[in-house]
């Protein structure tokens, strides 16, 4: 932990790491307190923005490698908590930070039309509650306070799905299968937790890394290990345990289904990654035999089944989320190739699919307060009728495909390269063959938008600038990123370089 400055901005810029997650969920029941919606939804701003700002702060200090170690209460690890900041969680931080930061604009006028007044209020209050779990899940050096924040975002992540029962009574059932499904990831998580505590009596996940180096061959370590990475692929909905997935999308309402794609599933991954690479080490064999005969087929097994799945949906919302789970499978792959490139392409896939899926939601968003619901055939026409929403729903389709120039092309370019770097050339045969499935079910949608006419006396304007905006912001992103790649390559590479290495610890 560095030494405490004398300076009052030193020492407030020390505590950035605490109060990136402890401003939102502070904030949080203070907009069921004030009772209103308007100052609900300021709260809720200016905590993601001030989210947002302390995480940039954080990515810019660890980018060079170092890291950054915080002790809760002044009490140092192992005994005390944790929050342990280096470029692979600060830049997911800043991801999920910057996400929220442009979601709550959009949120004011999407939730008015399919919320209820008096739910509002309560909707900031989840909203920021699980803003925080990610953010605790993500900062956190403690296995344990990882499932605690876990359960934070988790509990609060179902009621914001059911409140989508206002427009589909199906939200209930939908929140209802993520529930279950969610606690039982979190169970085997936990279970998992335990099975590590009793080998190595430590709950840092730093110090538990130390320990269990020379537990290679313990039968309880391996244990903890499986149990570790079937909870959080439940969380992360890796194929074939996505299934709470495609509901919770389709019917939450659609601000909800925004954040949550654009961030909930790649907090999960970056624990996996955490675990995998951090706490484990991938020269463990369990470890290796695992990710080579496991989670590759499970991912090449994604990229296919559920691109193919979206195909032939009928609902925008459940083809994008199908979609997520295809792209997961790509952040997965990366994971399995075990080298640095392939990790990099993870990580800044997991950016990129972030913001790209953000975009795609708020244009779906956008449609549904227009036009009552998401069924692709009430899209008729609408490249016509609503041509900025039109339009950046084509800029972030492109990005979602790959097409160079977008922020995707860059992922799935250095997944190639890392399969041809381990000789793999049927696998950059078949991630590129995935992405062309990609084609298929966005150029659907891109023909129903502008080939078709839309039924006779059927009309739609524009949505408010307050949503344009924000989707414009995220669809304008994935160009920026596709070319200009210096930020988000640099901390994608030196969050690979710290996951398989070690920084520099202050």
């Amino acid at each position: 932990m560095a030494t405490p400055a004398s300076s009052a901005v030193l020492t407030f810029t020390e505590h950035l790491p605490l109060l990136a997650v402890a401003v939102p969920l502070l904030t949080a029941p203070f907009c069921v307190l004030f009772g209103n919606r308007n100052i609900a939804w300021l709260l809720a701003g200016l905590a993601s923005i001030a989210s947002c700002l302390f995480s940039l702060h954080l990515l810019l200090q660890v980018i060079d490698g170092d890291i950054i170690s915080y002790h809760l209460g002044g009490w140092a690890p192992p005994l005390g908590i944790e929050y342990r900041i280096d470029a692979a969680n600060a830049f997911v931080l800043f991801l999920i930070s910057g996400i929220s930061s442009i979601v709550i604009p959009y949120a004011r006028r999407s939730i008015a039309h399919e919320i209820r007044l008096a739910s509002q209020t309560l909707f900031y209050c989840c909203y920021l509650l699980c803003f925080a779990g990610l953010l605790g899940v993500v900062a956190t050096g403690d296995a344990f306070n990882v499932f605690v924040f876990l359960e934070i975002s988790s509990l609060s992540t179902y009621v914001l799905i059911a409140m989508g029962a206002e427009r589909d009574k199906r939200a209930l059932t939908a929140a209802y299968d993520y529930l279950i499904m969610g606690t039982i990831g979190a169970t085997f998580f936990v279970i998992g937790i335990g099975f590590l505590y009793m080998a190595t009596g430590t709950l840092n996940m730093a110090d538990m890394a130390v320990r269990i180096a020379d537990l290679e061959g313990n039968r309880t370590v391996q244990a903890g290990f499986a149990f570790v990475v079937v909870g959080m692929g439940l969380k992360a909905a890796i194929y074939p345990m996505h299934l709470w997935l495609p509901r919770a999308y389709t019917f939450a309402p659609s601000v909800v289904t925004v954040f949550l794609a654009a961030t909930a599933t790649k907090a999960a991954i970056y624990v996996l990654m955490r675990f995998m690479f951090s706490v484990y080490q991938p020269s463990f064999m369990f470890e290796t035999h695992t990710l080579t005969w496991i989670i590759i087929p499970l991912a090449v097994l994604a990229m296919f089944a559920a691109s193919l799945i979206a195909v032939f949906q009928q609902d925008l919302k459940r083809l994008l989320a199908y979609s997520s789970v295809a792209q997961v499978g790509y952040m997965i792959l990366g994971i399995g190739l075990l080298n640095v490139t392939g990790l990099t392409a993870s990580i800044i896939h997991l950016f990129n699919h972030g913001i790209t899926k953000g975009a795609l939601f708020m244009v779906t968003g956008a449609f549904v307060m227009r036009k009552g619901s998401s069924f692709c055939d009430n899209l008729a026409g609408l490249g016509k009728q609503m041509p900025i929403t039109s339009g950046a729903f084509v800029i972030s389709g492109l990005s979602l495909i790959g097409v160079p120039g977008t922020a995707g092309f860059i992922s799935k370019w250095l997944l190639v390269t890392s399969a041809l770097e381990k000789g793999w050339w049927w696998m950059a045969i078949l991630i590129v063959g995935s992405s062309l499935l990609a084609i298929i079910y966005v150029w659907k949608i891109v023909e129903i938008l502008y080939f078709k006419e839309a039924p006779e006396g059927n009309t739609a304007k524009e949505v408010p600038y307050s949503m344009l905006i924000p989707m414009w912001v995220l669809a304008s992103v994935c160009i920026i990123s596709g070319i200009d790649t210096d930020l988000t390559y640099a901390a994608a590479k030196a969050a690979a370089d710290g996951l398989l290495g070690a920084g520099v610890v202050r």
